[in-house]
């Protein structure tokens, strides 16, 4: 009985530990786990060979360019949408139009063309004040009015094409069909020239009513905003190459010919360039101005005013210019053995395209310092056209400062590379700049600033990819400022030398100077560009004003370059440009100071939109003080006579810029 239940208690006491055993057993016969799957970096350098690595650098770089491309599109969404805020707030303000509180173009073009005298109905449907679509059952109604409001005038600036385009047609609809059924339209009776350019697009008849309604806004509105506007006189640039290098009169018929259609379109003069490389080319203090006398004597029988340009620099040798003008051969001659005369870069290379602004009191040209060969060359022509200034033909003198004449150093020379929108160079490293710096940074008490800054980048870097540029860059430095102090006022100084002794040979007579519109990487804290052409105007500096000041002294007419669309094959946000408040800028500055201000366009305001730019620059209506233009400059891409200029799109822009626009006279 004991034994038994020994037994008992034995089988029992052994059962735990053969249930446990079996759990041991079948605990080691399972497959082991998987292993746990690498995350984060581990998995990323256990994935990657030789070849992924290639891979996933190349595909790191392509993320980069993706996430730039959507900073660009960002900054070209704000940039649209602060646009259409303006436009908005415009018409609120100012045509008092009843637009809704988030308004799109639709509510703007329904409120434009119900302002012209159109009826826009809800579904926007649009006709003129007559009998409804709805209410004419088939009948055969014309989409253009057979009296428009638009004469043949509007259709000066098309092509032969678009104007056949363009004519009146009438138009069958099939009132059981939807309005998008648009092939059910049918073209009637058409001239044979018409209907070979309209009867394959069903969408003609839309495209005509569009241009119509778009044309008529424009004639209305133009017509109220310009007319009885200040008359701002208009200038036209005669072409660069009418004058060879041996001071001859090329084409005097064509000149006739070119102020004849100048005359035609009632401007108020011209504007000549005077070439310090043509009239003293050969020997020192040997002028020649056959050739000019003979286009002057042809500008006094149009009656026509004259503006000439005192040009000491060189022209052309770029894409972008038409005729190569050299600085004068004795010059070029003295630099071949000291080219510390000239502008030099960094690594040492000579800009010819003017003379260094370090050899204005440096007696290098034959015994002459530089600002001595300009008073010779003004005095020289002065004494020459006397009698040009007795008859009133000279309305001014434009005084050339810098390269391409404008007040600037030449830190975007073409010929050494740079392009569009490239920060440029610093040209302060001839042995007389040098001179110069040294003796300021000995002034100052730091010696070792003697030297121009060593991490500036090159022409065609981007601030950001240099450390003295970039955000919080050298620039800002104690040094950076002192350099870019002494070489923003070494420009001020010259400035101040020329214009002088310009004052003392044309004592009666109005001065211009060109100031540059140096716009790109504006909206940078550096403004790296406008640093390297000579105006100390960061973010937090105004480099303007001091530029004024000595302009004010000498009660220069300021002549800005007004700029157009930005460079073919570049974006604003691409380069941070901002044109307009740099503009406004420069214009608030010197009216401030009480200065005239003139305009010049660039190459690229050729079409309607660079004119509407320009003339809302030179006449601001938002202006409570009425500041306008006191003339304007118009640059030619080309010679007139050889049809590179709209003449209805030019016509159209001296009239406003006259104040003489009528409704009747906008072209299309």
């Amino acid at each position: 009985m004991s034994g038994s239940l020994n037994d008992d208690s034995f089988h029992q006491d052994l059962q735990p530990q053969a249930n446990h055993g079996s759990d041991y057993l079948s605990h080691q016969l399972q497959p082991p786990p998987p292993p746990r799957r690498p995350r984060g970096f581990a998995a990323t350098a256990a994935a990657m060979g030789p070849t992924s690595t290639t891979a996933a650098a190349t595909g790191g770089k392509a993320k980069r360019e993706r996430e730039k491309e959507k900073e660009r599109t960002k900054l070209r969404e704000r940039h649209r949408r602060a646009i259409t805020s303006r436009i908005l707030a415009g018409l609120r303000q100012y045509g008092n139009f009843p637009l809704p509180a988030r308004a799109d173009m639709n509510d703007v073009l329904a409120a434009l063309a119900r302002e012209a005298g159109w009826v826009v109905e809800t579904d926007g449907t649009t006709y003129r004040h007559s009998t409804p679509p709805s209410q004419s059952q088939g009948a055969a109604f014309p989409v253009r009015s057979g009296v428009s409001p638009i004469s043949s005038g509007s259709f000066k600036g098309c092509s032969i094409k678009a104007a056949l385009d363009c004519q009146p047609s009438v138009l069958r609809i099939d009132e059981s069909l939807s309005p998008a059924s648009l092939d059910s339209v049918v073209i009637t009776e058409r001239d044979a020239k018409n209907e070979k350019h309209t009867a394959s697009s069903p969408l003609h008849a839309a495209h005509c009513l569009e241009d119509q309604l778009i044309q008529d806004i424009h004639s209305r509105e133009n017509e109220s905003q310009f007319r009885g506007t200040p008359y701002v006189p208009v200038y036209v640039m005669l072409a660069t190459g009418i004058i060879n290098n041996f001071c001859q009169l090329i084409d005097p018929d064509g000149v006739r010919q070119e102020l004849s259609h100048l005359q035609s379109l009632n401007v108020d003069g011209v504007i000549v360039d005077c070439w310090w490389g043509i009239v003293e080319a050969w020997n020192p203090q040997k002028y020649v101005w056959s050739g000019y006398r003979d286009l002057f004597n042809i500008i006094r029988e149009f009656k026509l005013k004259v503006q000439v340009v005192m040009a000491f620099h060189a022209c052309g040798g770029t894409e972008s210019e038409d005729a190569f003008i050299k600085l004068p051969q004795w010059v070029l001659e003295i630099g071949k053995d000291n080219p510390d005369i000239f502008f030099t870069d960094r690594e040492g290379r000579r800009n010819k395209d003017c003379l260094s602004w370090g050899i204005d009191k440096e007696r290098v040209l034959r015994g002459r310092t530089g600002i001595e060969v300009y008073f010779d060359f003004m005095r020289s022509f002065h004494t020459e056209f006397n009698d040009l200034f007795a008859e009133g033909l000279v309305s001014a003198i434009e005084v050339g400062l810098g390269a391409s004449g404008e007040l600037k150093y030449p830190s975007f020379s073409e010929r050494m590379g740079w392009r569009y929108p490239g920060i440029g160079e610093f040209q302060c490293y001839d042995k007389y700049l040098q001179q110069s710096l040294r003796k300021a940074a000995g002034l100052r008490g730091h010696s070792f600033w003697a030297r121009g800054p060593d991490n500036a980048g090159q022409y065609n870097s981007r601030p950001h990819e240099s450390g003295f540029f970039c955000e919080r860059g050298d620039y800002d430095s104690y040094y950076g400022r002192f350099f870019l102090q002494w070489y923003a006022q070494t420009l001020i100084y010259h400035v101040d030398n020329v214009l002088s002794l310009a004052s003392l040979v044309f004592e009666e007579t109005n001065f211009i100077v060109k100031i540059p519109a140096v716009y790109w990487w504006y909206k940078t804290s550096s403004h790296a560009a406008e640093l390297t052409a000579g105006f100390y105007n960061p973010s937090n500096q105004d480099g303007y004003s001091p530029v004024f000041d000595v302009l004010k002294k000498h009660s220069v007419i300021v002549k800005l370059v007004c700029c157009g669309m930005p460079v073919a094959g570049q974006e604003e946000g691409d380069a941070l440009a901002d044109p307009e408040s740099l503009h406004w800028q420069i214009l608030n500055s010197a009216w401030d100071r009480g200065l005239t201000v003139a305009g010049e366009n660039s190459p690229s305001c050729y079409d309607r939109d660079g004119y509407m730019r320009i003339i809302d620059m030179a006449k601001p209506r938002s202006d409570p003080d009425r500041h306008h233009f006191s003339f304007f400059a118009y640059r030619q891409p080309s010679a007139l006579i050889q049809g590179a200029v709209c003449f209805p799109e030019l016509d159209y822009f001296i009239k406003c810029m006259h104040g003489e626009i009528e409704g009747d006279l906008v072209p299309s």
